[in-house]
């Protein structure tokens, strides 16, 4: 009977081999996972950087990397080459899953990791053109001989750090999702410039206004959905006289495009609308040492490993400092020894919709009366888990057919959509970065914009010279009226654009006599302009920017951390007395007419013990629902886009009769205040529920989630952040949202610089520098940023040194 015993072991230690060391749906190989010689453990140190010489293959010169006492790697080499090949190693060593992730997501290959659930994202990925768009832009980069020195020496880098991998020392997330890094080609730079143009000018709602001008009239369409022709505070300031146009757009003799356009049954996965960023610049006149003052913080999505890795590259002609997007070789957003920039989101809309029509199913299509050929491009998504797919994706004149009778899957409508973008045409964005990182003066940052396409930003701009200025820069279409906002008939080339904006004839301005220069996400200019710029921009953190810096004289860094820092909602201090004049208090209980004495009785400040700003929170999205949701979500099969927030306000304050206030779903006419009323009582009934838990307050009822990458690795992320800020705030932290780097730069004769993100320099949830910046980053601090030269080499900040060499 011994045998009995021993054939059960002998069964149980095989099924454990095999469990151990297979991937079981989304578990990964637990054997390896534990493995204390290869296993998560080894991610639970440091990343030792005490190594006095690395030696790697194919390097052929000499560099030098100190590390600060937050790990900030400052390069000091030779040449540009060994410069960016070192900062290609440094931060695939503290960043690499991050890296290749973000490449795969915007490559659309995330189902070779993740399976089957994410073949739908990675189809519309392609289909959106991020391939193609990547292919242009690297023929475009490797055609230039600068910036093709910096690619391939920083992917060499990145390479020579992958080299060095064992099974044990692999970032954690590689051993948990069960794979390997792959070899870093030069493309996934290229890759991250259209995951960027993606992010911040992928916007367009040309198929969900074309389903809203298939049930309203014009006049209620532009009510709904109005051009903002003039901005209460532009970019550039009301009353700059503009030069003639010497450009023009001549629309189409039957431009009836609504009449044209076929009920959509489609819906385009817009960026998250909430990308923005605010920047600034302030003459010497106003502050106190003389010196200008340039500050930048970009918004955008918050996610650990942080978005931006900070770096310092030192070369005998370059001494840059500021933010790098992980995975491109440079910095985005800095400073050198000259001069200092930030960027903003433009926020036009440079992505169009054309309706075609095919024969032979997508192989010809009408243009011009004739049929032309599609270049047929397939598509191989390899699946984890799970069979290849392919996909044929057809491209014409515009552009690639993003959608038809085969995607998405469960439609059957037989509309073809193919999409004109701008990231898709050649261009090499990461020339122009490069010429700042080793810009001198204004005419040198001229030159660096110059030739600047997608996606278009804000570029201001200080230097040490006293200068201060902003370009609206990037290519944006000539346009004729409403051209873009609806979709276009393919067929006619007549509805192409018709070339694009002079670059000098760009909203710009320099050293203007109001002392500063700011951006918001703001229209660029006012009715004056002789382009058409659409878009859907913000109107309240510009005004209170430009209201604070105006007042403003002896301005110092801290000054302008405090403005960074701003909580102060204009956008609800505009609304609270329009919600008083229609709110019958008489129709609350006794609860409810409490929380409404706290809501008008807030100062319009949003900090993070606010309960005010929690109610106005809540009231104004119940608010937009009472008002839109009945004409905008009638049914399933139409879902229309509400009215910026901004256009519902605006709108109200000039008519608080306007007929989309009535409830078309019921017998009654409502009037404005049966609308405050019934959203107040939703509100009040939010706000007990909260209460009951102690958490009305903004940080403890919205809070702040850093997430991990993945989304689902919780342990990862810095979650439930006692944060202030929001929507129309300078301080733009929301719920999975906001400040992302702050920066101020003061450009004495020694620079002074201060800089924070919310994360770490790491990438290893194991290393003390994976968030250590998150908690200061929600207190509204800053780090000095250490600027060094060769001659600091015995700076007490210094931690670390490494040596590169050859091998």
């Amino acid at each position: 009977m011994r045998i009995i015993p021993a054939v059960i072991a002998g069964a149980v230690t095989l099924s454990l081999t095999w469990a151990l060391n297979t991937k079981i749906g989304s578990v990964p190989p637990l054997g390896k996972l534990l493995s204390p010689q290869q296993g998560f453990w080894m991610n639970a140190e440091p990343i030792d950087a005490t190594r006095d010489l690395v030696q790697l293959p194919g390097f052929k010169g000499m560099a030098e990397v100190w590390f600060d006492d937050r790990m900030v790697p400052h390069i000091f080499a030779k040449t540009e080459a060994d410069a960016y090949y070192v900062q290609g190693y440094i931060t695939a060593r503290d960043r690499l899953w991050q890296m290749e992730l973000q490449t795969f997501a915007a490559a659309g290959r995330l189902s070779e990791i993740l399976g089957p659930s994410m073949v739908n994202y990675d189809r519309e990925t392609r289909r959106r053109g991020m391939g193609y768009g990547a292919e242009q832009a690297l023929k475009e980069m490797l055609a230039n001989p600068e910036t093709k020195v910096v690619l391939e020496s920083y992917a060499e880098g990145v390479n020579a750090y992958i080299a060095t991998l064992t099974d044990a020392t692999l970032p954690v997330e590689y051993k948990i999702l069960d794979y390997k890094p792959q070899h870093w080609e030069l493309i996934n730079s290229a890759y991250l410039l259209k995951y960027m143009a993606h992010d911040l000018a992928g916007f367009a709602n040309d198929l969900e206004y074309t389903k809203a001008r298939q049930l309203f009239d014009i006049k209620d369409f532009n009510l709904l959905y109005p051009d903002f022709l003039d901005s209460t505070d532009p970019i550039i300031p009301k009353g700059t006289a503009y030069q003639a146009a010497t450009a023009k757009a001549v629309a189409p003799p039957d431009s009836v495009l609504a009449l044209d356009a076929a009920f959509m049954k489609y819906r385009t996965n817009n960026p998250d609308p909430a990308n923005g960023s605010n920047n600034w610049a302030v003459g010497g006149a106003k502050t106190r040492l003389g010196a200008p003052i340039l500050c930048s913080d970009p918004h955008l999505g918050l996610s650990l490993p942080s978005l931006w890795y900070e770096v310092q590259i030192n070369t005998p002609d370059m001494n840059v400092y500021g933010a790098s997007l992980p995975g491109a070789p440079g910095v985005i957003i800095g400073l050198n020894d000259h001069i200092a920039w930030g960027v903003t989101n433009g926020e036009e809309d440079v992505k169009d919709f054309y309706r075609m029509e095919f024969r032979n199913g997508r192989r010809e299509y009408l243009f011009n009366g004739s049929y032309r050929t599609a270049d047929q491009r397939v598509e191989t998504i390899k699946v984890r888990g799970g069979a290849t797919v392919y996909d044929t994706v057809a491209y014409t004149v515009w552009g690639p057919v993003m959608y038809d009778n085969t995607f998405p899957e469960h439609t059957t409508s037989q509309q073809f959509l193919a999409m004109r973008w701008k990231a898709l045409d050649p261009s090499n964005e990461f020339l122009t970065f490069y010429k700042l990182n080793k810009a001198k003066n204004y005419e040198d940052y001229l030159q660096a914009l110059s030739t600047y396409q997608c996606p278009a930003q804000n570029f201001v701009f200080a230097s040490k010279t006293g200068d201060i200025a902003i370009w609206h820069n990037g290519q944006y279409p000539l346009r004729w009226k409403d051209q873009g906002k609806l979709i276009m008939p393919g067929s006619d080339s007549t509805y192409a654009w018709q070339g694009y904006i002079p670059h000098e004839e760009l909203p710009h301005i320099k050293n203007p006599a109001r002392g500063f220069v700011s951006s918001a996400n703001q229209r660029a200019t006012d009715s004056t302009y002789p382009y058409r710029l659409y878009g859907e921009f913000d109107l309240f953190r510009g005004k209170r920017i430009n209201e604070k810096l105006a007042a403003m004289s002896g301005i110092t860094p801290q000054d302008m951390m405090t403005l960074q820092n701003d909580n102060y909602n204009e956008f609800a201090a505009v609304a609270l007395p329009l919600l008083r004049q229609h709110m019958d208090t008489a129709a609350l209980n006794n609860q409810q007419r409490a929380y409404w004495r706290e809501l008008v009785g807030w100062d319009a400040v949003a900090s993070a013990e606010s309960r005010g700003a929690t109610l106005f929170n809540q009231f104004w999205m119940h608010f937009e629902d009472t008002i839109w949701l009945d004409e905008l979500h009638p049914n399933d099969s139409v879902y229309l886009p509400f009215p910026q927030s901004t256009a519902t306000l605006m709108l109200l304050l000039k008519d608080t009769a306007f007929k989309f206030i009535d409830n078309i779903h019921t017998p009654q006419r409502e009037t404005l205040s049966d609308l405050v009323r019934d959203a107040f009582v939703a509100t009040a009934a939010d706000a007990a529920a909260a209460d009951k838990d102690g958490k009305l307050a903004l940080g403890r009822y919205r809070g702040t989630d850093i997430r991990h990458l993945t989304r689902v690795l919780k342990p990862f992320g810095a979650n439930n952040l006692n944060t202030g800020g929001g929507m129309h705030i300078v301080n733009a932290t929301k719920k999975n949202h906001g400040p992302s780097w702050r920066m101020v730069v003061q450009l004495s004769d020694k620079t002074e610089a201060y800089g924070i993100y919310p994360g770490g320099q790491s990438g290893n949830p194991g290393s003390p520098y994976y968030e250590n910046a998150v908690g200061d980053w929600v207190a509204g601090k800053y780090y000095l940023l250490h600027i060094f030269r060769p001659e600091d080499k015995d700076d007490p900040v210094i931690r670390y040194k490494a040596v590169f060499a050859g091998k």
